[in-house]
């Protein structure tokens, strides 16, 4: 079996056009340069040397692979410049002798054919030394070419799975940030004595039965998103229902598009806890999420407190948010906040309207 795989791989390298092209050339090369003072016939010219050709290039494929192994301080292209050669010689006698069976006196007490011998042995020795150097050459090119192009692909490979690694490892930061928050919401309730803490604890748990499963997804669409922040401000309008009015704009065609998880969910936590729960009559949120050109643009504006002047204008949550974006976009996304007049803040992030195929 080993021995019918070899011997496939080498008639299958050897009968290669691009090495049967170059034999070839070779031998019409040499036939035209001494065809016309010539005295054998035109076809035993062309025959010597396409026989010749085929023999130094079955020595040629064969020494690629054999043998299997080669001392350290003995290159393998060495090996085969030394092989093609040391046949040629033995190349040109054989091609003689094959093409001149029957005739009297053998080619060798022939001084013609000794002397047509002598060319060709003598242009074979100054010829095909270059020839194999050449191939060399371009297949080592070659086999650096693949090499690198492997490389690279294992290299992408590699920083995909980083990438992933890293978005999963923010998303991870995501995860206990919104679930402890809202968590501490209820508690409040709770602590208060609120009448309100048993429908807003009903409330939650029935969002979190719908929300856990997506905060592990990479990425969701832009339709899931909205259902989630939906469900998020039910929870919180429930928990403050005379402090927080809210409304969703949403255009029908940015449904379908690719929406980082939790992108929409973040900006909306963020204006209820800094800008909604610090004002004292809290406060309205509108989200609008549409196309801008080719970018998909959300926008989650409040009227709550605002910026504050000496205050940092990203927290913990929008920092980690921009930096998913970053990632998932490959740095093709944007996300900044805007003061809103008389009092609140706008926070938009675009990012690359890419429809999610399904």
């Amino acid at each position: 079996m080993d021995a019918a795989k070899i011997s496939d791989g080498f008639f299958a390298r050897l009968l290669r056009w691009q090495r049967l092209r170059v034999v070839l050339v070779a031998a019409a090369v040499p036939t035209a340069l001494l065809a016309a003072g010539w005295e054998s016939p035109y076809w035993v010219l062309v025959t010597r040397w396409i026989y010749i050709g085929m023999l130094l290039l079955s020595v040629f494929t064969l020494f690629e692979r054999w043998p299997r192994r080669l001392p350290r301080w003995f290159a393998r292209w060495a090996l085969q410049v030394v092989a093609v050669v040391a046949t040629i010689p033995i190349a040109t006698m054989s091609a003689y002798a094959l093409t001149t069976i029957g005739l009297d006196p053998p080619w060798y007490r022939d001084s013609d054919r000794l002397e047509g011998f002598g060319v060709f042995t003598f242009f074979t020795l100054l010829v095909a030394p270059w020839i194999t150097v050449s191939a060399l050459i371009r297949q080592i090119r070659g086999e650096a070419e693949k090499q690198a192009l492997a490389f690279e692909l294992e290299r992408s490979e590699y920083q995909r799975k980083a990438l992933d690694a890293r978005i999963r490892l923010l998303q991870a930061q995501v995860e206990p940030h919104f679930l402890f928050n809202t968590l501490a919401n209820v508690r409040e309730l709770v602590d208060s004595g609120s009448p309100q803490a048993s429908a807003v604890l009903g409330s939650l748990i029935a969002y979190l039965r719908a929300a856990v499963p997506r905060l592990n997804d990479p990425g969701t669409t832009v339709r899931q998103e909205v259902d989630l922040v939906r469900a998020y401000l039910e929870v919180m309008h429930m928990r403050m229902p005379d402090r927080l009015q809210y409304e969703l704009h949403v255009q029908p065609a940015t449904l379908d598009l690719r929406c980082p998880s939790t992108t929409l969910l973040t900006l909306v936590e963020n204006a209820v806890r800094h800008g909604i729960d610090p004002s004292e009559e809290g406060g309205r949120i509108d989200v609008h999420v549409d196309l801008n050109d080719a970018d998909c643009r959300v926008r989650v504006l409040d009227t709550g407190v605002g910026i504050a002047p000496d205050g940092d204008t990203l927290g913990t949550g929008l920092t980690n948010l921009r930096e998913r974006l970053s990632l998932a976009f490959a740095g093709n996304a944007r996300l900044h906040l805007l003061p809103v007049r008389p009092h609140g803040v706008c926070a938009q992030a675009e990012f690359p309207a890419q429809r999610v195929v399904s």
